[in-house]
């Protein structure tokens, strides 16, 4: 599976009775999957995957499977506190027509979270999983961090074949490059570092603002790749300020909110989520204008 690219972690719809809305996702989708994309993650963070059962799960990645084209990458977040419900639900993924799994760390027993655990967490996910396993830190969400150390011992496993890496720290990242094998992907986990950290190779990014903005963070890729680096520099300057207000600062309210703007029905947040208060929206919606995304 190529990961080099950008893929758009995609948010979840619900109804008004607080469901999970199939038809809104298919929808949602099937303006995405138009768009200059290298492929999708539904349930990860921005997915609301946390506040979603198994059952509602499943749902989800069946309806993006009957609507993303096979030669988009399809990528499900599995992530779970315990080694044996990640591997049920990667295996559930697989089931449903997953290309691969989006694994976070586990990270409520905090203090116990070390190298071996992650490693004997991590190794039996991927030994049990019928499709490749992507590796998931996010510091800022888990409380805990997946060191390179760690990284490089479950590179070598055949079934583990890149990462998210969703902090800000780029010399980590050029560490997880360093020290694990040229056919271990590292992604960037926010728009806001895209191009540094592909400077110290990560090989594209996993990005909330790709949703709401595809082409511009494409674009970025594509100068970054191909070496045009004061256009690359420009754009990343520009991006910013509306990636933190999709990620840092509103997350995923202003996610829902940014993409109901660009007319992406996709709803608002799950309880206990609140929707992004009214008082800012003529602030994103100035900070959106920006570029020439045109509602699809």
């Amino acid at each position: 599976m190529n990961l080099a690219g950008i893929f758009a972690p995609i948010p979840t719809p619900f109804d008004d009775r607080d469901r999970v809305d199939t038809g809104r996702l298919k929808a949602a989708l099937a303006k995405w999957v138009k768009r200059p994309l290298t492929g999708f993650v539904v349930l990860g963070s921005n997915g609301e995957a946390a506040l979603m059962d198994d059952f509602e799960s499943d749902q989800a990645i069946v309806a993006a499977r009957e609507t993303i084209p096979h030669d988009m990458g399809f990528i499900v977040g599995t992530g779970r506190e315990s080694t044996q419900a990640a591997i049920k639900a990667s295996k559930r993924a697989a089931e449903h027509g997953a290309d691969a799994v989006l694994v976070r760390t586990p990270g409520f027993f905090k203090s116990q979270m070390t190298n071996d655990v992650f490693v004997r967490h991590y190794t039996a996910v991927a030994d049990a999983s019928p499709v490749p396993v992507l590796l998931y830190n996010f510091t800022a969400v888990t409380g805990v961090n997946l060191l390179p150390a760690a990284v490089a011992r479950l590179a070598t496993h055949p079934n583990i074949i890149g990462m998210k890496e969703s902090g800000g720290d780029v010399a980590q990242v050029a560490d997880l490059v360093s020290q694990t094998p040229d056919d271990f992907t590292v992604l960037a986990g926010a728009a806001a570092t895209l191009y540094p950290m592909m400077c110290v190779g990560a090989a594209g990014g996993i990005l909330a603002l790709a949703g709401a903005l595809p082409a511009p963070c494409m674009h970025l890729f594509e100068l970054t790749v191909s070496g045009r680096h004061e256009e690359a520099i420009a754009l990343q300057r520009q991006l910013v300020p509306v990636a933190r207000l999709l990620g840092a600062t509103h997350g995923v309210p202003g996610l829902k909110a940014a993409l109901n703007l660009l007319g992406y029905d996709v709803g608002v947040p799950r309880p206990p989520l609140l929707p992004l208060p009214e008082s800012i929206i003529p602030a994103l919606r100035e900070a959106l204008a920006q570029f020439e995304e045109i509602p699809a």
